[in-house]
């Protein structure tokens, strides 16, 4: 597919961080405002815009035993029933196609994270170029079974896995048929906080599993995911929504459009000034060289002069000696005349 090779230019080292927009369930139950979302996120400049694949009824059941409640008083869904939660959330299937079409026709890569294999045979009819695996089903065996078959690029939030869940999942992911691995530390909080975000795991994430490796980021703000480039972060993902203040299940700790544009614009940044290991003068310093400092004459001599602190200073430009020679031209006679503001070089000296 087309899609899938125009990912393999896009993501990794020597491209800019590919940045991906999570819808959610921040469409408010409104094929106009999804769209509207995805229309906004273009013009922001990310890369790709991922949608949520799922009922309610793929997710749990319909019980209001104190089991399906989220009693968390930290939450942002406190007091929710999951089934009426994941109600509110979910993105209709039939709106899918439209999302998709919309994303395309605006350069976007559209994509969606399947929480179920029914999900994944849904998604395959719409030829989506790649698959996200959630942190609440990253240990969700089954399902990564039937995504690697596809053979399509798996994006994995890492959130609560441990080492060695992490590794099962992976090696489940590798041996059912999936090449092309993409792993994102997530800290699976609702917003997360930076410094539970533990963004070092990064680059120990990519020797251990040679793999890309990238943030989901549910952090407010951009410092988080802007750090994570120079750590070598490859793809970051952010929730999205037009205005926080229209509401939203995710909308509290989601991007607006101002704000991913910024995402967008200081990843690159941060990924440009990588660059490599490197000393000495860049081309675009050999300009700036002159200005550095070196050793002048400060008063008019006579010959037979000798220097002294009060005619010798390290001054700039740097047309004259080096500074390190400074003390050992202390001292010596000068063998002509020389003019205040000359530089110092060893033809000034008498043998």
């Amino acid at each position: 597919m087309k899609e899938i090779k125009i990912l393999s230019r896009m993501i990794g080292p020597n491209h800019p961080p590919f940045i991906i927009a999570e819808m959610s369930g921040n469409h408010n139950q409104s094929l106009e405002r999804a769209l509207g979302i995805v229309e906004a996120a273009a013009k922001s400049g990310v890369h790709a815009l991922k949608i949520q694949t799922y009922t309610a009824d793929t997710m749990t059941l319909n019980m209001s035993n104190k089991d399906f409640k989220i009693e968390d008083k930290d939450s942002l869904w406190h007091g929710n029933n999951l089934y009426k939660l994941y109600q509110q959330a979910h993105t209709p299937w039939e709106w899918h196609k439209p999302i998709f079409e919309r994303c395309r026709e605006l350069g976007l890569i559209p994509f969606s994270t399947p929480f179920d294999e029914t999900a994944v045979d849904f998604l395959e009819e719409l030829n989506t170029p790649m698959y996200k695996i959630a942190s609440f089903e990253n240990n969700h065996i089954p399902l990564i079974k039937k995504v690697a078959a596809t053979g399509k690029p798996m994006i994995i939030s890492t959130g609560m896995a441990t080492l060695a869940e992490l590794d099962e999942t992976v090696r489940t992911a590798r041996n059912a048929g999936c090449k092309d691995i993409i792993l994102l530390k997530c800290t699976s909080t609702y917003p997360a906080t930076p410094e539970n975000t533990n963004i070092s795991t990064i680059p120990h994430m990519r020797e251990l599993f040679n793999c890309q490796v990238g943030l989901s980021d549910h952090t407010m703000g951009i410092g988080v995911s802007v750090a994570s480039v120079a750590l070598g972060a490859t793809v970051i993902e952010k929730h999205f929504t037009t205005s926080r203040a229209d509401g939203g299940v995710d909308s509290a700790f989601s991007m607006e459009p101002s704000e991913m544009q910024a995402l967008v614009m200081d990843a690159t940044r941060a990924w440009q000034a990588l660059g490599h290991v490197t000393y000495g003068p860049t081309e675009q310093e050999m300009k700036s060289l002159k200005f550095r400092r070196s050793i002048y004459i400060t008063k008019d001599l006579k010959i037979g002069d000798v220097l002294t602190k009060e005619n010798l200073s390290v001054i700039r430009p740097s047309y004259g000696l080096a500074p390190k020679y400074y003390e050992q031209l202390l001292g010596k006679k000068v063998c002509k005349e020389i003019k205040a503001g000359t530089p110092a070089d060893w033809n000034i000296l008498k043998e």
